[in-house]
């Protein structure tokens, strides 16, 4: 069976990335591993691989990578439930999710449980170097885009750090997944400046993933949840009513 559409021959050569990037492969089928490791090292990738779930998780917890290449089905523990123990135990490593289905809500579970994207088989080698590139774009821009230690954002007991990736509420720490830190961090940067679903979308996740919109909601009510003293009556992420969410400008 056709797992990847394009044949290595398809390819032209890839100029490499400026810095070494470390990435885990945890896929079970040897000839994708095979054809991914290939493509990834022109990228100028140093890459490690897991044949299973449980391996995988072993090697993302203990490793630090750049990014982690996730199969969905796989033996010993299924690439959702690698992925909820990773996020469970702080890995906020970027996650490109492989999967051989092809239902919304498959797809939908793996955004919310943390990972950063996801491609179908089959899929072609250009766009899964496309996305491979992207997620490195977004790590590198978000570095260069942090804000220095003395600019962090403060807003009552509410204090986001960008350059520590750090939220604490009257000084104590809340842990916030990869993509409930980008929201916040974006709302709170232009606050009174409403966002509607899809653009918060294109923005955190980088892509326009039609028909998700309800995995931004899911997303901010986890957030809510962890930051606001009161869920019912927030006062820091607000609803723009008919057109999304914004940070409360009157603090």
């Amino acid at each position: 069976m056709t797992i990847i559409a394009n044949s290595i021959s398809e390819e032209s050569p890839l100029q490499k990335t400026s810095d070494m990037k470390n990435v885990l492969i945890i896929e079970d089928d040897p000839n994708i591993v095979e054809l991914l490791e290939i493509h990834l090292s022109d990228l100028g990738c140093d890459l490690s691989t897991a044949s299973t779930g449980t391996e995988g998780l072993k090697k993302a917890l203990e490793g630090e990578q750049n990014l982690i290449i996730l199969d969905v089905m796989l033996p010993g523990m299924e690439g959702t439930e690698v992925l909820r123990q990773m996020r469970m135990n702080k890995v906020n490593t970027p996650v490109l999710m492989l999967t051989a289905k092809s239902e919304e809500i498959d797809k939908v579970l793996g955004l919310e449980l943390g990972a950063d994207d996801y491609l179908t088989k089959p899929f072609s080698i250009r766009e899964f170097i496309a996305r491979v590139k992207a997620i490195f774009r977004r790590s590198e821009l978000s570095v260069q885009q942090q804000t220095p230690a003395t600019g962090a954002l403060c807003y009552g007991d509410l204090c986001i750090d960008p350059e520590e990736h750090k939220v604490t509420i009257a000084d104590k720490r809340v842990e916030l997944s990869p993509k409930e830190f980008e929201l916040l961090n974006l709302l709170a940067s232009h606050p009174g400046r409403s966002y509607d679903r899809s653009r918060l979308l294109n923005l955190v996740w980088g892509y326009d993933f039609d028909g998700f919109e309800h995995t931004v909601n899911s997303h901010i009510n986890r957030l809510r949840a962890k930051i606001e003293p009161d869920v019912s009556k927030p006062i820091y992420i607000l609803t723009t009513w008919g057109v999304g969410y914004r940070f409360n400008e009157e603090l």
